[in-house]
């Protein structure tokens, strides 16, 4: 059995023919930031991912490209190697399942089951899909077509070797049912369970005929035949662990401790894989999450709609952490998740630009402004920042050590948001700015920008896992030294861990906000033009602006333009365009309704400071009463909000 302190989390191995997409990426990632999460907690770390290589597809591939099959998979494998380092993700394998040494594993489980008569020989006859390669029943097959990838079937008749799966059903309907959290999420569990409570499970086909296929691991008991590509990459899991290690290491890693699959393959993992253990007198693994899929704007992802999303220009175009961090908040992970260019724009624009990016400028700007660059030391605390200081503490060391341990990655990121969020609310409500004006309320703004900072330390730690990237440079501009590579998180968490007098050293904008034209389309492998677009020129008459009505600069002067700092906003109910603002105008706060709902959520705008008409006469839409106009770009529509580019006071004259 695997040491108590040992984390094994494992990917499926992709097949090798496959271009790296959205569902690659997604799997990945997950694996990977649960990797670094328990890394940080300690746990002693092994992440497997790899690539699947034998089978009929490979094989035809091959033969249609006039190479063998080995210098094929050679010629592809790198394309999953160099996305996952593009991804940063830090497996600690990458298993082929062309290596010698997996093979000679696959051969040594095929003869024990052999030797045990849990294989034996026989005729059969169905209908099988090239694609799948997988044989199906009569019953399951309707107008010719595969009931999984829709492809048309064959008929075959051949002899083959069979696993008396069909003997293990009662046993693993009896794990299953003792250990709840074995496969998740619970929809997944009880698809698993009604299959196998409401059906006879036959036995299963692990050999192919050379005759008809010969890329394959041979069967040491009949060189005749190879063995069916689902017995040879689900022995991956293991195989792994006895030759990926400087040791063999079977003894401490298995179980794995979660086998992270896609919900088209749960089957093969929780039925297939689950019998071939209880047969080997394995145990089995301690968890099996299912994630969904993802459609692109609504439709299913297909090379024939050309909407499949390429990772490696995802991350060209938007970075790296903010398509981990994407992926993993849209969506509850184990649903199906829609995929949106506007969706991933919007996360990037008010999660990290204005909401973590944000926090880190501000701070900085005022400790280098205020304080010569270095950490103040705080002085006495206030109801303020016991109220950050304890969402903080209890953020690292109670809500997402639970949210990791069940795989609940949206509702880890949601709970660090809630803490930036708290953060610059923080901010607005001490206004440091003003605090710095006088020499009375010195000791004040240490303590305000000294929690602003140890605040930014405890977001660092939390964030780390789902974007490294960032946090490390985070952690550069902050003057903190912080070595991830330590059990960081192994115990408690204590607020004041960063010294005052620390230097820090601000950098270039953790996460640029991104402005992207309406109706851009996603970075898909059919978004890329194959061919420049010919450009052609057609007379036409020349376009007279109209005139515009002309204004005194004694006029011009009765509007009075200030800056303002949103504080929150919220959705006018039954409206789809109108947003209420709560801003700071320095003195005093004001309530405004603006019509820009179609163009921001709401979230988006918390911490922005925007510029308004500070003394328009007040007035009410849909009810409420509007304090001031904001002022923004665009003709019929929306297209930006008027924004300052430095830090300065709500309240200041904009001229």
């Amino acid at each position: 059995m695997a040491k108590d302190n040992a984390f094994y989390i494992t990917t499926p191995i992709y097949y090798v023919n496959d271009v790296p997409h959205i569902g690659h990426a997604y799997t990945t990632i997950a694996a990977d930031v649960l990797a670094r999460y328990w890394r940080l907690r300690g746990r002693e770390v092994f992440f497997l991912t790899g690539l699947d290589e034998h089978g009929q597809k490979v094989q035809q591939a091959a033969t249609k490209a006039g190479i063998d099959p080995q210098a094929h998979c050679d010629k592809l494998a790198p394309q999953f190697e160099q996305l996952w380092k593009k991804l940063n993700i830090s497996n600690s394998a990458f298993i082929r399942t062309t290596d010698p040494p997996h093979k000679s594993v696959v051969q040594r489980y095929l003869q024990q089951l052999y030797d045990k008569n849990l294989i034996y020989k026989d005729s059969y006859t169905g209908w099988y899909c090239t694609f799948d390669e997988r044989f199906w029943t009569e019953k399951d097959v309707e107008h010719g077509v595969c009931p999984d990838c829709k492809r048309p079937v064959e008929q075959l008749s051949e002899h083959n070797y069979f696993f008396k799966m069909g003997q293990y059903q009662d046993q693993l309907l009896d794990h299953i049912q003792k250990n709840p959290s074995f496969i998740r999420p619970e929809s997944r569990r009880n698809e698993v369970l009604g299959f196998l409570q409401t059906q006879k499970l036959g036995d299963l086909s692990i050999s192919r005929p050379k005759s008809r296929l010969s890329w394959g691991i041979e069967l040491p008991f009949d060189n005749n035949y190879v063995t069916y590509v689902w017995f040879d990459a689900l022995v991956n899991y293991i195989s792994a662990l006895e030759y990926k290690l400087a040791t063999p290491s079977v003894e401490n890693y298995w179980p794995a401790s979660v086998h992270l699959v896609g919900k088209d393959i749960l089957t093969t993992h929780a039925v297939y894989w689950s019998t071939m253990l209880m047969a080997l007198n394995l145990p089995l693994p301690k968890k099996i999450f299912a994630h969904g899929w993802w459609t692109v704007e609504g439709e299913k992802m297909s090379k024939s709609r050309g909407n499949v999303v390429d990772p490696n220009k995802m991350v060209d175009e938007f970075g790296t952490d903010a398509f981990r961090y994407f992926l993993l908040r849209e969506v509850p992970f184990g649903q199906d998740g829609d995929f949106s260019q506007a969706a991933m724009i919007t996360r990037v624009n008010s999660d990290l630009a204005n909401g973590l990016g944000n926090l880190l400028s501000r701070t900085l700007t005022l400790i280098e402004r205020t304080q010569a660059g270095q950490v103040p030391a705080p002085e006495a605390i206030g109801p303020l920042e016991q109220e950050l200081q304890g969402a903080a503490v209890g953020l690292l060391n109670e809500t997402l050590p639970h949210y990791f341990a069940q795989l609940e990655f949206n509702r880890a990121l949601e709970s660090i948001w809630q803490v930036v969020q708290l953060a610059n609310q923080y901010v607005d409500k001490t206004a440091p700015w003003t605090l710095a004006k006088t020499d009375r309320d010195a000791a004040q703004l240490k303590t305000v920008l000294y929690t602003m900072a140890e605040t930014l330390r405890f977001l660092s730690l939390a964030a780390y896992p789902v974007i490294p990237k960032s946090v490390q440079s985070l952690c550069t501009q902050l003057g903190l030294s912080v070595d991830f590579a330590d059990p960081i998180l192994k115990h408690k968490i204590e607020w004041g861990g960063l010294k005052p007098g620390t230097a820090i050293h601000k950098g270039q904008s953790l996460f640029p906000r991104i402005e992207k034209q309406p109706g851009a389309k996603p970075v898909t492998e059919s978004s890329i033009p194959s061919q420049p677009t010919p450009f052609t020129s057609t007379p036409s008459a020349p376009q007279v602006p109209p005139a515009t009505p002309q204004i005194t600069i004694d006029e011009f002067m009765k509007v009075q333009l200030k800056t303002a700092k949103v504080l929150s906003a919220e959705r006018v109910p039954k409206s789809e365009k109108l947003i209420k603002l709560e801003v700071s105008v320095g003195t005093e706060q004001r309530q405004i309704v603006a019509g820009i709902g179609k163009k921001y959520e709401p979230d988006a705008l918390i911490g922005k400071t925007i510029v308004i008409v500070a003394n328009l006469k007040p007035a009410k839409l849909m009810g409420i009463e509007s304090q001031g106009m904001v002022l923004a770009a665009g003709d019929a529509d929306v297209r930006g909000l008027l924004t300052v580019l430095e830090e300065v006071d709500p309240g200041t004259k904009v001229k």
